[in-house]
């Protein structure tokens, strides 16, 4: 009797453009710290994110002209705000507070646990199973966290802010759940540039500030900000929504895991900073739990929620 043997799945060769768009894509994230601490030199926290995203809606603006990208349909009006409020303004305004006083490269290690807040909203919304393999690689993942908030501190101490890192990180994991049925409806640029175009509106309340600021400002803090909005908020998209359609999500998920490595050697070089040990330390715990989470730690999962907690974006 002939043996049979069961097919290996064939490996996914990534083409060189697309591998390019991939690589753009993360490098461009990956400054995206170090820039916030750049013009955070000159401004309030959400003066820089007003500025920055201000800028990226004028760049995806002109785009979805250009285009004649479609609207949104008014019965989506409702959730596409709420997701632009929670993914766009709160994470971003959070996360500049939070770069206040912790290092870019600590920022970028707290922003990678985004994938275990995913798995857990997944486990509560969209009926997600974990193996105890998943809940250990979670908690293993939060100790990473909680040594990066206690590295940013004076000696071995806490930094409060760094809980507002956590706290984008979270809105960033409730955006990527928010997506899933918009998704079904609208290209991953439509709904970037709707959902940018919505949390940029609730930053309108830092625009007296920045409009005092703005002509005192060193050219090289306004740059910087003008660099946000134009390369890591609305080129970096695109690259994205580009290669995602072209590679499995999770391939391209995986190169995510390298943004707090690059993000860390960008910040040395343009300002000249790097994490505490103990933060780095935290960080490669972190990491490591959200690996064990998505390659060992899920049960076999229904294809849409495989989709959302394999494609944690940015």
């Amino acid at each position: 009797m002939a043996r049979r043997h069961a097919a290996r799945p064939q490996a996914h060769r990534i083409e060189p453009r697309t591998l390019a768009a991939l690589a753009g894509t993360i490098v461009l994230w990956a400054s995206a710290f170090a820039g916030i601490k750049a013009g955070l030199a000159a401004f309030q926290p959400g003066e820089v994110a007003l500025l920055r995203f201000v800028t990226a809606s004028a760049v995806l603006g002109v785009y979805a002209a250009m285009t004649r990208m479609r609207m949104p349909a008014v019965r989506d009006l409702p959730v596409i705000a709420v997701a632009g409020v929670v993914g766009i303004t709160l994470y971003h305004v959070a996360l500049n507070f939070g770069e206040k006083t912790v290092s870019a490269g600590a920022a970028s290690l707290i922003i990678s646990a985004v994938p275990i807040f995913t798995s857990l909203l997944a486990v509560l919304f969209l009926g997600e199973r974990l193996r105890w393999i998943g809940w250990g690689g979670i908690v293993v993942s939060f100790l990473g966290v909680v040594l990066i908030t206690f590295g940013q501190g004076k000696g071995i101490g806490f930094d409060p802010n760094a809980w507002l890192i956590v706290l984008a990180a979270f809105g960033s994991s409730v955006y990527f759940i928010m997506q899933k049925p918009l998704l079904r409806r609208y290209s991953a640029l439509e709904l970037t540039t709707f959902t940018i175009w919505a949390g940029t509106v609730p930053m309108l309340v830092f625009a007296r500030g920045l409009m005092i600021k703005l002509p005192g400002a060193p050219l090289s803090a306004t740059l910087a900000v003008v660099y946000l909005g134009i390369f890591p908020a609305a080129i970096a998209y695109f690259l994205w929504s580009w290669a995602l359609a072209r590679t499995p999500a999770s391939i391209t998920a995986s190169f995510l895991y390298v943004s707090p490595v690059l993000a860390i050697l960008i910040a040395a070089v343009w300002i000249h900073e790097v994490p505490t040990s103990l933060s780095l330390v935290g960080g490669v715990i972190a990491l490591a739990g959200v690996i064990i989470v998505n390659t060992f730690g899920r049960a076999v999962l229904p294809q849409e929620v495989a989709e959302i907690v394999e494609d944690p974006g940015r």
